[in-house]
């Protein structure tokens, strides 16, 4: 059992998507710094000192600052602009990391090399 747990772990994925995870969950963190704290402030200013995590439409306002039903269209503006940023880091860390190598060239088949023999005698003739 503990021999099929180790080949599982070597031999799949596995352990490449538990680390991917394991990261991801910590970048997470990092990134929604970077959204918060560096990228909106600015955007922020540059729309004249809006902060979008208090942009909302009220539907009912019940007088209890807990209590108001809201679209909070501000909250959701932030998460799609820390969707993107997250996007691109994954994006540039993939880049920076994942090297693909280009394909070894191979060997033509048979059928390939026979008929690029028949197209070179029929170019001389």
């Amino acid at each position: 059992m503990l021999g099929e747990f180790k080949a599982f772990l070597t031999k799949s994925n596995a352990l490449a998507l538990a680390i991917g995870i394991i990261i991801g969950i910590a970048l997470g963190a990092v990134v929604n710094s970077l959204v918060k704290d560096i990228i909106m402030p600015p955007i922020a200013l540059l729309l004249g000192g809006i902060d979008f995590s208090s942009l909302q439409i009220v539907l009912k306002d019940t007088g209890n600052k807990d209590t108001i039903v809201a679209i909070r269209w501000g909250l959701f503006l932030q998460t799609l602009v820390q969707f993107f940023v997250i996007a691109l880091v994954v994006f540039w860390i993939g880049k920076l990391v994942i090297r693909e190598e280009p394909p070894a060239p191979t060997e033509p088949s048979d059928e390939v090399k026979l008929l690029t023999e028949i197209r070179d005698s029929l170019n001389k003739s």
